[in-house]
């Protein structure tokens, strides 16, 4: 499967969903979703594999059980690649009609992982190698996003060096494109690749000083 860019039908096609999320649009409009959408981002992430790994597609549904938004689908479609045995730090990659968004890093973290993160930041060594890393992301144009606590967390005092990474809960770093040309061919691929390479680092901050989680699998 080749991979020729994301086809100007598959946004339109989320135009569309985005203002009748209804499973009778769904269905009348399920084979521009195959062919448009889901398609291109498996041939995306198969071409990117040998370099970062196999990828998940997410399912187009939402898990609706405890949201008060009742919506069934999704309006974007995203596909993660988790380092295998790396326990934390991965890439995603998403399409929608807003555009191309490419992030890495931690979207959720157990209480153990939190608890060996903030460790990390408070060390001199691996914390200013995450400040710097963080500092350099920005200046080449990443978005750092997460879960952060309002207050100072347990443990720790607002002078602290790093106070502002050490409220992280999770932290990622995030790009965005909105539509143009390239988007529907394939240099969208390299746009991918250029930035997963650029988010290597951060990833290998993550899987060197989290880890996996040592926490029990929830039951439900």
């Amino acid at each position: 499967m080749t991979f020729d860019g994301f086809p100007d039908q598959g946004l339109v096609f989320y135009e569309g969903l985005e203002a009748d999320n209804s499973k009778t649009y769904w269905t009348a409009n399920r084979a521009d979703y195959e062919a448009h959408v889901r398609t291109p981002m498996t041939a995306l992430v198969e071409a990117l594999a040998p370099e970062f790994g196999p990828a998940k597609v997410f399912r187009p549904y939402r898990d609706v059980r405890f949201s008060h938004d009742k919506t069934p689908y999704k309006t974007h479609q995203g596909a993660v690649v988790v380092q295998e045995g790396r326990g934390a730090g991965s890439w995603y990659v998403q399409i929608s009609a807003d555009g191309l968004t490419v992030s890495g890093g931690c979207w959720r973290l157990e209480s153990d992982q939190v608890a060996r993160y903030r460790r990390a930041v408070a060390d001199d060594v691996q914390g200013s190698r995450l400040e710097a890393e963080v500092a350099r992301l920005r200046a080449a144009g990443w978005e750092i996003e997460g879960d952060r606590l309002v207050r100072v967390p347990a443990g720790f005092s607002a002078d602290d060096d790093r106070i502002e990474l050490l409220k992280h809960r999770s932290l990622y770093a995030t790009r965005h494109w909105t539509p143009e040309d390239w988007l529907h061919s394939p240099a969208a691929l390299q746009r991918v690749r250029t930035g997963w390479q650029d988010l290597a680092t951060l990833n290998t901050w993550f899987a060197d000083n989290v880890g996996a989680t040592t926490k029990e699998p929830r039951r439900r």
